[in-house]
C-alpha cells in the first residue's frame, strides 16, 4: 500500500533531485579570506585548476558516447570535415592563400626599404641627395598602394570562401537536425538542442566567417616573414625565433586541453538553457505548487556550474596570453641589444637592425593575432563538435526496397521500453480492418500514445513487428511511410509563412480550392477568410497568432490534404473547445469514409462512434469490441463509461 509523501518528504525529493550532487564540490571552493597565506591559496589555486581540468576530461569521455541524449563528433572527424569542405573549394582557397601572400609580401617589403634608406643616409653622411629620398618615396608609396589593393582583394575573397563553408556547414546542420530520429529527439534535453542550433551554429558561424581566413591570413603572413627577417639578418632574426619557438609549447598545451573546456563550457549553456524552458513551459505549475525559490536555486546552481566551466577556460587563456606577452617583449630588447654589439663590430647596418625591429613589430603583431584567432577557431571547433555530432546519431531505421501489398495494418508481440529493461508495452497484437475507425482508451501512463506511435512507424519496437500490407513499417523510407500513414498528436507547430503555405505543406502541388477544401472540413474556413489577407496572412513568431485551436485545426487540415490511408490521432482535438472538437470530428467522420482511423482519446463520446475500441491498461490490451459489446462486458471499459456518463 502506497503512502502520500508529507510536504517536507517532497521539498526533500525536489531539493535532492540532481543525480550529481552538490551543483560546486566543495574541493572547487576557494578557502575563505584570511584562512591561508599567499603560498597556500597559490597552492589551492592549482588544485582547483587540476581538478577542473579532469572534470572537463571526464566530460569529453561520456559526451563522445552518452548513455542518453545528443554526442559530440571527434575531433578527427571535425577536421576531415572541415578538410573537405575546403578542398571542394580548392581553387578558390588557392587564390585567397595567393592574395594574402601577395599582400603580406608587399607589406614586408617596407621595413627592408626603410632599412635601405637608412644606411643610404648614413652612406651619404646623414645628407641623401634629393632624388635618393624622392625615389624611396616613390616605391614605399606604390608599395603601400599595392599592399591595400592585394589587402582588399585578400579580405573579400576569404569572405566569399568564409560565406561559402558556412551556407554548405549549415545546410549540412539542418539536413542532420531534421534526420534525427524522433525518439532521439524527445529523449534529448530541450536546452541541448536548442542551444546547439543557437550558440553553437552562431560560434561556428564565427569560426568560419572570420576565424578561418584571419587563421589562412596569419600563417601565410608568419610564414613570410619570417623568410624576411631571416634575408635581413639571421643574426638579428635569432631571438625572435627562439622565443617564438619555446612559447609554442604552451601553445600545443592549451590546444590540447581547450577543446575539452570548450564543450564542457557548451555543456553548461545546455543546461541553463533547459532549466529555464522547463521553468517558463511549467510556469503555472512553478506558481500553482510554490515551487518558484527551487526553481530560482536550480538556476543558481546551474550558473554555478557554468561559472566554474568557464573558470578552466579563463586560466588556460590568461597562462596563454602571459606566455606569448613575454615571447612578445623579450626579443625587442635582445635583439637591440645584439644588434648594438654586431653593429660595433661591424656585423650589420644600422638598416639592418631597423628592419629588424620593424619585423619584430610585423611578426609579433600577426603572431598574436593568430594566437587570438587560434582560441576563437577552438570555440568554433567545440561548437562544430557538437553540432556534427548530431550527424553521429544513428538512424533507427534501414529502408528497404519491399513495398506494401494493400493497407492493412497489423501489430504482433508489440513491446517497446523507453529505458532498458523497462517496457510499456508487453506483448500487444492488434490487427486493424481497412477503413474503420478503432478507438483506443485507457488510464494516462497506460501506453496509449506509446502504441499509436509503434503504429504509426514513430518508433521500432523492441520485439514484434507493425507491417503496413505485409511490410514492416520501418522498412519504409520516411516519404513512403508518410503517405501510407501519419500521426497527429496535441502538439502542433505553425511555421512562419502563410496560411496557404502551413497547409500545404504536405503536398506543395495543391491548389487554392483544395485548401479551401481542407480548411472548410476542419471547420477553419470562416476563421480564415476572416483573416487579413485569408490565405496569404502570414503567420508564424512575429506575425499574426493563432490560438492554440486554431493552430490545431491547420495541422489537421495539412493532414487531410496528405490524403493517407491510415490516420493516427493522439488526442488530437485536445486542445479544441468541446463544441468544436464535436463538430470537427463529425465532419472529419464523413471526409475519411474508407480510410483506417485510430483515435486515441480522452473524450469516450469519440469511443462511441467508433467501430471498435481497444482498452489500453498496464501496456497491455485488456478489451477489444465494438461500444455495445463492452459495455454488457461490464469490465474496465464499462466502468469508465458509467464515470464518464455520470
Amino acid at each position: 500500500m502506497s503512502t502520500t509523501p508529507a510536504p517536507s518528504d517532497r521539498a526533500a525529493t525536489w531539493a535532492d533531485r540532481r543525480e550529481d550532487g552538490p551543483a560546486v564540490p566543495q574541493a572547487l571552493q576557494p578557502p575563505p579570506p584570511g584562512s591561508a597565506g599567499l603560498r597556500e591559496r597559490h597552492r589551492a589555486l592549482w588544485q582547483r585548476h587540476d581538478l577542473r581540468r579532469r572534470r572537463a576530461e571526464e566530460h569529453l569521455v561520456t559526451a563522445l558516447s552518452p548513455e542518453r541524449g545528443l554526442p559530440v563528433a571527434p575531433t578527427p572527424t571535425v577536421l576531415r570535415y572541415l578538410a573537405g569542405l575546403l578542398r571542394a573549394r580548392a581553387p578558390l582557397f588557392l587564390l585567397v592563400v595567393l592574395a594574402n601572400g601577395l599582400a603580406a609580401a608587399a607589406a614586408l617589403a617596407v621595413p627592408l626599404l626603410l632599412g635601405r634608406l637608412v644606411d643610404a643616409v648614413v652612406d651619404a653622411g646623414g645628407a641623401p641627395s634629393s632624388s635618393t629620398v624622392g625615389t624611396f618615396a616613390a616605391v614605399v608609396t606604390g608599395v603601400l598602394v599595392a599592399q591595400a589593393v592585394l589587402t582588399h582583394l585578400a579580405k573579400w575573397l576569404a569572405s566569399v570562401l568564409g560565406q561559402d563553408v558556412l551556407a554548405q556547414a549549415r545546410e549540412h546542420v539542418v539536413r542532420a537536425v531534421l534526420r534525427l530520429p524522433l525518439g532521439t529527439v524527445e529523449s534529448t534535453g530541450t536546452g541541448d538542442l536548442v542551444t546547439r542550433v543557437t550558440r553553437d551554429v552562431a560560434s561556428m558561424s564565427r569560426a568560419v566567417r572570420w576565424a578561418l581566413p584571419e587563421f589562412v591570413i596569419g600563417v601565410v603572413t608568419l610564414g613570410l616573414t619570417v623568410v624576411a627577417m631571416v634575408v635581413n639578418s639571421w643574426l638579428l632574426a635569432l631571438p625572435t625565433l627562439v622565443t617564438a619557438t619555446l612559447s609554442l609549447e604552451q601553445v600545443r598545451r592549451y590546444l590540447r586541453r581547450a577543446p575539452a573546456a570548450y564543450l564542457l563550457e557548451g555543456a553548461t549553456y545546455s543546461r541553463i538553457g533547459s532549466t529555464l524552458t522547463e521553468t517558463v513551459e511549467g510556469a503555472r505549475t512553478v506558481e500553482a505548487l510554490g515551487l518558484q525559490e527551487e526553481r530560482r536555486r536550480a538556476a543558481r546552481d546551474d550558473v554555478e556550474v557554468s561559472a566554474e566551466a568557464e573558470r578552466y577556460g579563463l586560466v588556460l587563456r590568461n597562462v596563454l596570453f602571459v606566455v606569448m606577452d613575454l615571447a612578445f617583449s623579450l626579443p625587442r630588447v635582445v635583439t637591440l641589444g645584439i644588434g648594438a654589439l654586431l653593429y660595433t663590430r661591424g656585423v650589420v647596418t644600422l638598416g639592418q637592425i631597423t628592419a629588424a625591429m620593424l619585423y619584430i613589430e610585423t611578426f609579433y603583431g600577426p603572431f598574436d593575432r593568430l594566437v587570438g584567432v587560434v582560441d576563437e577557431l577552438q570555440v568554433g571547433i567545440a561548437s562544430t563538435t557538437r553540432l556534427l555530432g548530431i550527424a553521429e546519431v544513428p538512424p533507427d531505421r534501414t529502408p528497404g526496397t519491399e513495398r506494401p501489398d494493400g493497407e492493412e495494418l497489423t501489430g504482433r508481440d508489440l513491446r517497446y521500453a523507453y529505458r532498458e529493461g523497462e517496457d510499456v508495452l508487453h506483448g500487444v497484437d492488434l490487427a486493424l480492418r481497412p477503413g474503420e475507425r478503432l478507438a483506443v482508451v485507457g488510464p494516462s501512463g497506460s501506453g496509449k500514445s506509446t502504441l499509436g506511435r509503434l503504429l504509426a512507424g514513430i518508433h521500432a519496437t523492441r520485439t514484434g513487428s507493425v507491417t503496413v500490407g505485409g511490410v514492416d513499417l520501418v522498412a519504409l523510407p520516411l516519404e513512403e511511410l508518410r503517405r501510407r500513414v501519419a500521426l497527429v498528436t496535441q502538439e502542433h507547430h505553425v511555421f512562419r509563412g502563410t496560411v496557404r503555405d502551413n497547409v500545404a505543406l504536405a503536398r506543395e502541388d495543391a491548389d487554392d480550392e483544395e485548401v479551401w477544401r481542407a480548411l472548410a472540413t476542419v471547420d477553419a474556413a470562416a476563421w480564415v477568410r476572416a483573416l487579413p489577407a485569408g490565405l496569404g496572412t502570414v503567420l508564424g513568431s512575429g506575425h499574426h497568432v493563432l490560438t492554440p485551436g486554431q493552430a490545431q485545426q491547420v495541422a489537421l487540415a495539412r493532414l487531410l490534404l496528405a490524403d493517407p490511408h491510415t490516420l493516427i490521432l493522439d488526442e488530437a482535438t485536445s486542445l479544441i473547445d468541446p463544441r468544436t472538437a464535436r463538430h470537427l470530428e463529425g465532419s472529419m467522420h464523413a471526409l475519411l469514409t474508407g480510410r483506417t482511423v485510430v483515435a486515441i482519446a480522452h473524450r469516450l463520446h469519440t469511443a462511441h462512434d467508433a467501430d471498435r475500441i481497444a482498452v489500453v491498461q498496464d501496456g497491455r490490451i485488456v478489451e477489444l469490441g465494438s461500444h455495445d459489446e463492452l459495455v454488457a462486458a461490464e469490465g474496465e471499459y464499462a466502468a469508465l463509461w458509467r464515470a464518464w456518463t455520470s
